[in-house]
């Protein structure tokens, strides 16, 4: 049975094992994942979990478990009810869209998600996570054995997103990768092999301010684990540490008509009309995020053997 760790702040900064509320801390010195689980991290956090004296996790502030330096790499309308309400076609795209965020947008489970206050369309996005421990540098061809080689666990991300950046200046990576605007954590899941095919079979949900915005299994991904394995290992290499995020489900804020996202879309249309056409498409929406509210993560399956714990943070305009 795989086993959740967590990174979290208590007198310096360190590891541990979260347990029913109780947190098992590791004797581990590593300041980065990758060196962490390079030292045996898993096998130290199993012994931990037999031997150390717990206290409880409201004594401590939860960090992410994800640490710098590492890529995030991101599968972008990877839910048919996410792809729907976005303005595109429902089914399976021909191809898996691909796109990036910084590193330093990664923030704690527990931390405010800091906007500037000139961002008027702010967006949330709850995703699986897959975080690799070993170096995939090369092409593989057999996806189920890569997944269960290569990925370490699983762990909830946040794709938090300024749509104003991301459609009106047709620039992903701006409008994705403002610091903190990559919530991870707060459990980091490390899998036994045979607990792989439970990718297939995980329950998310994001809430804000205790309303269910999104809901759904990752069963419903369009491009699946394996074969997005197999599809960036032919172009790129993952070092340990790194963040795969799968892509969100349906409810987020942003809504759109397929002519709107074609307008948007297109390179050649003026900037100052793709501002308007947003601004109008979206100004009696009231689900994007607002000051103070609170969003809250949980991925779990149905009888709670994966749970990758519980993450909520406060928005906050500066």
């Amino acid at each position: 049975m795989g086993i959740g760790i967590v990174r979290y702040e208590k007198e310096g900064i360190h590891w541990g094992v979260l347990d029913g509320g109780q947190i098992y801390p590791v004797q581990a010195s590593e300041e980065t994942l990758a060196a962490f689980l390079a030292a045996d991290g898993k096998q130290r956090a199993e012994e931990a979990r037999e031997h150390a004296q717990p206290f409880s996790q409201l004594e401590v502030t939860l960090l992410s478990p994800v640490t710098l330096p590492g890529q995030i790499v991101c599968q972008g309308a990877n839910y048919s009810a996410h792809r729907e309400e976005g303005g595109l076609d429902a089914k399976r795209p021909p191809f898996n869209m691909i796109f990036t965020k910084a590193p330093s947008s990664v923030t704690g489970p527990e931390h405010d998600i800091e906007s500037p206050k000139s961002i008027e369309l702010l967006d949330y996005e709850i995703e699986l996570g897959l975080v690799f421990h070993k170096a995939l540098t090369g092409p593989v061809a057999d996806g189920e054995a890569a997944l269960k080689h290569y990925v370490a666990g699983f762990v909830i991300g946040n794709d938090v997103s300024s749509r104003d950046l991301q459609f009106t200046e047709n620039q992903w990576f701006k409008g994705k990768s403002l610091r903190t605007f990559c919530p991870v954590g707060p459990v980091l899941y490390l899998i036994d092999p045979e607990e792989a095919p439970l990718v297939h079979d995980l329950e998310l949900t994001l809430k804000v301010n205790g309303e269910v915005r999104q809901q759904a299994n990752t069963s419903q991904l369009l491009y699946k684990p394996e074969e997005t394995l197999v599809e960036l290992s032919g172009m790129m290499d993952f070092q340990p540490g790194d963040l795969l995020l799968t892509g969100t489900p349906g409810g987020v804020a942003l809504k759109l008509q397929a002519d709107e996202m074609n307008a948007l879309l297109n390179p050649f249309e003026k900037l100052d009309k793709k501002v308007k056409m947003l601004n109008e498409s979206q100004k009696d929406n009231p689900n994007y995020l607002k000051e103070g509210d609170v969003i809250t993560c949980e991925i779990r399956t149905a009888d709670g053997k994966i749970d990758l714990g519980r993450q909520e943070n406060t928005v906050r305009f500066v």
